[in-house]
């Protein structure tokens, strides 16, 4: 056994024990945002903070510096080891850019951000959130700074590489200004549309939240989730965590509209799935983690927009949707279900927005969080930047700041550059989409039927299964047989609201 070759194992060691801390991490915040007891807020920002820097150190370490370039000289590794050496250079690199204090106070301040918000958004109070914001923007700031000399690259894209790695303003803002000079006329055609028509009836609640659970369950379920390593919670904000073996999803439940709650344990089923399918054998390594948000929300996209607003969705669906809640009539028809699931509106909510408005609610997130990281935006001016942005890009105001800059946890969470990947993950998941049922065509028929495997076990095979292998666009490409761009997107709205 040579000396490099036993440097590659150290690593293998020392990433293992580094995803799992990661791991660790993830079921901590799922219990922060589900279970947790408020009065464990600051006890609970300390025990993430000390993680992260546990994380950070071992990052850091002087001797994985050694062991990275004792392995970069060895011969020639296969492909997957290949990767995974690229992958642990790159998240060394963007580690060693931050002081550990940093990473600390950021965490800290993430964790208590987030406490404030969770009090802040019910009671519509933006001005209590302001202090602990701007404290957690200060300290994001200063990581983005430190990591773009590192990387050399501004600021807002060094904060980018934590969500999609090699992403930048310079990849995002042609495709966003494709789609911002697209969809204007195009919703309003799709409104005249509609409106001619006829709106869709809306089932009448109320719905309760113990048969909303039940319904969710079961299409977790029939998506593919196993609830002997799977559960589906309530909490402030839907999102999915946990590990492969553990999938912790949370929806919110509104005893007015179940629709919310259901294609939002669509949307929290794919993100679940994808992890799901990563490489098994690389499990505890980082070329076995998920490339990034950008094909993560792919997954959930496709499942819940692409997939589950489908005619033939609906054929299998609208049974099971009667029965949960007793409905009959002309409102759960398998025709007015679907157009009622696919009805374009200009709304307050992004997590509710329809697939046409949705990339105005992250255009403008986009804008927002760049202008507010470059300074020209101070944060007591959010609120009203927010509905000058809502009034220009999607044609309403909101009427409080809970349905306005207050809706989303991102910012109050710490995560800025987010945003930007759930429109890049829409148009990856109409290209995807578009490809998989080209190649088996299969899969519509049995989504018909209730029937995912065709469509999970293509996903599995395709892109969920080369973990971080390949670069996002390198992935997309070799999947769908051209670079991410919005074409697929549009021809995919213009299909279902105005041609179909």
């Amino acid at each position: 056994m040579t000396d490099k070759t036993t440097a590659y194992q150290r690593l293998e060691t020392q990433f293992h024990d580094i995803c799992v801390l990661e791991d660790t991490i993830q079921v901590l915040h799922w219990d922060q945002a589900t279970v947790m007891p408020s009065g464990g807020a600051v006890a609970r920002a300390e025990q993430l903070a000390r993680l992260e820097v546990m994380r950070h150190e071992k990052l850091t370490a002087p001797g994985l510096a050694d062991d990275l370039a004792a392995a970069s000289e060895a011969a020639e590794m296969d492909v997957w080891p290949a990767a995974n050496l690229r992958e642990m250079h790159r998240i060394r690199k963007k580690a060693v850019a931050v002081p550990a204090d940093l990473v600390a106070a950021h965490s800290r301040a993430s964790s208590l951000c987030e406490f404030a918000w969770r009090e802040a958004r019910p009671a519509d109070d933006f001005s209590a959130i302001v202090e602990p914001l701007g404290e957690l923007l200060e300290l994001t700031r200063a990581i983005g700074a430190a990591r773009g000399e590192a990387l050399d690259c501004s600021l807002y894209d060094a904060l980018l590489q934590d969500y999609e790695p090699g992403a930048s303003s310079a990849y995002i803002d042609p495709l966003f200004d494709d789609l911002a000079g697209f969809l204007p006329d195009f919703l309003e055609d799709v409104l005249t549309r509609q409106t001619a028509a006829g709106e869709p009836l809306s089932p009448e609640g109320p719905f309760s939240t113990e048969a909303q659970r039940a319904l969710c369950r079961q299409m977790a379920e029939t998506v593919g989730l196993d609830f002997d390593t799977a559960r589906v919670d309530e909490s402030a904000h839907p999102f999915s965590s946990g590990v492969p073996e553990d999938s912790r999803i949370t929806v919110r439940y509104n005893e007015d509209d179940f629709g919310e709650a259901l294609m939002a344990v669509l949307h929290e089923s794919g993100h679940a799935m994808y992890e799901r399918g990563r490489p098994e054998d690389w499990r505890y390594q980082p070329v076995g983690r998920a490339r990034g948000m950008v094909l993560h929300e792919s997954q959930s996209l496709l499942l819940e927009m692409q997939a589950c607003r489908t005619q033939e969705f609906y054929h299998w669906a609208t049974p099971a949707l009667r029965d949960a809640f007793d409905g009959d009539g002309p409102a759960w028809t398998r025709d007015n279900l679907l157009r009622w699931a696919t009805r374009v509106e200009r709304g307050f909510i992004r997590v509710d927005a329809d697939e046409v408005t949705y990339p105005a609610h992250v255009i403008l997130r986009y804008r927002l969080e760049k202008a507010m990281l470059d300074g020209d935006l101070a944060l007591p001016d959010l609120p009203a930047a927010w509905n000058d942005g809502m009034k220009d890009l999607v044609g309403v105001v909101p009427p409080d700041d809970r349905q306005g800059c207050l809706q989303d946890i991102h910012w109050y969470s710490g995560a800025w550059g987010y945003f930007p990947t759930y429109t890049l993950g829409a148009l990856a998941a109409a290209q995807i989409f578009q490809a998989a049922t080209a190649s088996d065509p299969t899969i519509l028929p049995s989504i018909q039927q209730g029937n995912f495997k065709p469509l999970m076990g293509w996903l599995r095979e395709k892109v969920h299964g080369h973990g971080s292998c390949h670069a996002t666009d390198d992935l997309i490409h070799q999947t769908t047989g051209a670079p991410l761009a919005a074409d697929a997107f549009k021809a995919h709205l213009r299909q279902r609201y105005l041609d179909g």
